[in-house]
């Protein structure tokens, strides 16, 4: 399993995703979740993904393909919604997880979930969370963010922080936050760390980081974050007897 977030803001959206991929606990590796779509000048696209690798592999390696077929009829630089683009690439993934002829369900296990990013031309940048069987949706202004993989443990910060008028930065350090609680609550998610900054109309990502484990940011961030949270648990109101 892994973790995933996106957030969007006024100003642009930011992605984060953890890197481990785990088979088992004796089959633990690192690829990375955060796909960046080839596209043309006028957008910006990036996948993210939880769930089967070889789905995910699968689902990528046809866009790519797609994209480099000068006859194929659809491809994420024919369509002009990032909507549609999400009904695209949902559809690629539901053919991908029917896989081989001959699979059962008991040995084939092949879905994943997507985020995604992006914007086209001049219409707005936005989010849409692509679930395995196909359908999507689109973030909504009450609650500026989505979470695939393992969603559970980074939630609170994200519904007690995120708002769609909050800068990229701190956008960026809430999603930090999220991912290091995860990572304590569960040993599926693990680094190297992710992030990527898209500010509105500029069609590229940038800065995108990649933190390791010893990361001396990652390892400020990590220890600012337990420390403030255990002054803020001894600032809590004392009971009457106390």
């Amino acid at each position: 399993m892994t973790y995933c977030l996106a957030i969007r803001t006024d100003n642009g959206f930011l992605v984060a995703s953890d890197s481990r991929t785990s088979a088992g606990v004796d089959d633990v590796s690192v690829y990375s979740k955060m796909h960046e779509l080839p596209t043309s000048d006028d957008r910006c696209m990036v996948l993210l993904s939880a769930g089967n690798l070889a789905t995910t592999q699968a689902v990528t390696s046809r866009i790519q393909r797609d994209l480099d077929d000068s006859e194929a009829e659809t491809s994420i630089n024919r369509l002009d919604h990032l909507e549609d683009v999400a009904e695209y690439i949902g559809a690629i993934s539901t053919r991908v997880q029917r896989g081989p002829e001959g699979a059962t369900q008991a040995d084939f296990r092949p879905k994943a979930t997507f985020i995604l990013a992006g914007q086209i031309g001049q219409e707005s940048h936005n989010l849409y969370l692509i679930y395995p069987e196909g359908n999507y949706i689109r973030v909504s202004e009450e609650k500026p963010f989505l979470q695939a993989g393992e969603t559970k443990y980074g939630k609170p910060i994200l519904d007690r922080i995120v708002e769609s008028g909050m800068s990229l930065e701190m956008a960026a350090r809430c999603a930090l936050v999220s991912l290091d609680s995860s990572m304590r609550s569960n040993l599926s998610v693990g680094p190297p760390v992710e992030l990527a900054f898209y500010q509105a109309d500029s069609h590229r990502l940038d800065p995108r980081l990649r933190f390791e484990e010893d990361d001396p940011f990652w390892r400020r961030m990590q220890d600012a974050w337990s420390r403030n949270l255990r002054q803020a648990f001894m600032d809590l109101p004392r009971f009457d007897w106390e």
